[in-house]
């Protein structure tokens, strides 16, 4: 249930959501319970934002990698980036009409610095900096906890009931795409499908190997796969992998993959040693795309000589190399077409009280999207 109740210049909303208190604690955080949930206090929207009701959010590993210390964020922080729901308020100068759903995304774009015009190579230098400091663009922070700040998370903080976020972090959807698809289209499919179609720009007819079938991973399959390409999954999970060759890919461990050479490679797993394994199989000429988010720490060993023998490219995109207001459109229409079974790719359904498990399932390897169900 929602609580309104008036400060002298807004509306504040009494939400309920899950905040991480500590970066670095020990799994299983199940027992460690570095994320408390429980009632937060939520400003309502000010200008050029919006307040959403959260309908589902995705568990992503950069959920995953806050908690663990890999990426640290400042704390106390309310998690979660990816998500959809609907639009309850908007402040001034808004433009999303109230009742409209909404796929929230993770990097907002100011669309005025030079990042923002190379169209999705270099992320927005504005949203970059607001997201490091646990703001929302502008620097503004409307969550609370018993009058102590609370830090968004990516611009979105949707492990809550509601967000307030900027409207140049959502995309408006039409109502046939059910939350829980729509949600999966603000991370996973713009990460994936972005690595592939704006990063690795493959030719007709050639051949995509993906290495690492989390989310985004998968989700990189699954558009290669729409979009006509064949694909070859690697992973060392059994059941990852035979989920990739259901979807109509190869599907190959690491080992079993040695003698592969494909002209547009993936790496989606997020660590040195999965860089290294794209790497290796892509064949001269080709592309090495890499979305994953190892620790700052980790270091990969690659050989010079066959990037310029070879004439090898190696390319970093960060949210698919996504303009989101373009890409979400896109990659509905291929559901809507029936070309991008996304349901595929949800291994489990939860409540907000599942998530420290949740997280668990995720670090194992085990899981691909775990949903919040609000």
């Amino acid at each position: 249930m929602m609580a309104v109740h008036h400060n002298d210049e807004e509306v504040a909303v009494e939400i309920t959501g899950a905040v991480l208190e500590r970066c670095g604690a020990p799994a299983p955080y199940a027992e460690s319970r570095p994320v408390a949930l429980g009632p937060l206090e939520l400003d309502g929207p000010g200008p050029g934002e919006l307040l959403v009701r959260v309908e589902v959010a995705g568990i992503c590993h950069s959920d995953l990698s806050v908690v663990d210390g890999s990426r640290v964020r400042p704390v106390p922080m309310l998690l979660g980036h990816e998500a959809a729901g609907i639009v309850e308020a908007g402040g001034p100068g808004t433009g999303v009409p109230v009742g409209r759903r909404v796929v929230m995304t993770f990097l907002p774009r100011c669309g005025r610095c030079e990042e923002c015009g190379t169209h999705g190579r270099l992320p927005c230098a504005v949203g970059s900096a607001a997201n490091a400091a646990g703001t929302l663009v502008g620097g503004a922070v409307r969550l609370s906890r018993r009058g102590e700040p609370v830090a968004h998370h990516l611009g979105v903080s949707a492990f809550a009931t509601h967000a307030v976020v900027s409207e140049s972090s959502v995309v408006p959807v039409d109502d046939d795409v059910p939350p829980d698809i729509a949600a999966l289209l603000g991370c996973a499919v713009l990460t994936g499908g972005g690595a592939v179609v704006n990063a690795g720009r493959p030719n007709a007819g050639e051949t995509v190997a993906v290495v690492g079938l989390g989310g985004v991973g998968m989700a990189a399959l699954l558009v290669a796969r729409a979009l006509g390409h064949e694909v070859v999954g690697v992973d060392t999970v059994p059941a990852k992998l035979e989920l990739a060759r259901s979807l109509g890919a190869e599907a190959r461990t690491p080992d079993g993959a040695a003698d592969l050479r494909a002209p547009v490679v993936v790496e989606a797993a997020g660590s040195a040693r999965a860089f290294e394994t794209a790497f290796a199989l892509t064949a001269p000429g080709g592309t090495t795309v890499t979305v994953g988010l190892p620790h700052p720490d980790a270091r990969a060993q690659v050989s010079p000589l066959r990037l310029t023998a070879e004439a090898r490219t190696v390319v970093g995109s960060y949210l698919g190399s996504a303009v989101p207001g373009d890409d979400v459109p896109r990659y509905a229409d291929l559901w809507r077409a029936g070309r991008l079974p996304l349901d595929r790719l949800v291994s489990d359904r939860i409540g907000l009280d599942g998530l420290p498990a949740a997280l668990d399932r995720l670090a194992s390897g085990e899981a691909l999207r775990q949903l919040i169900v609000f």
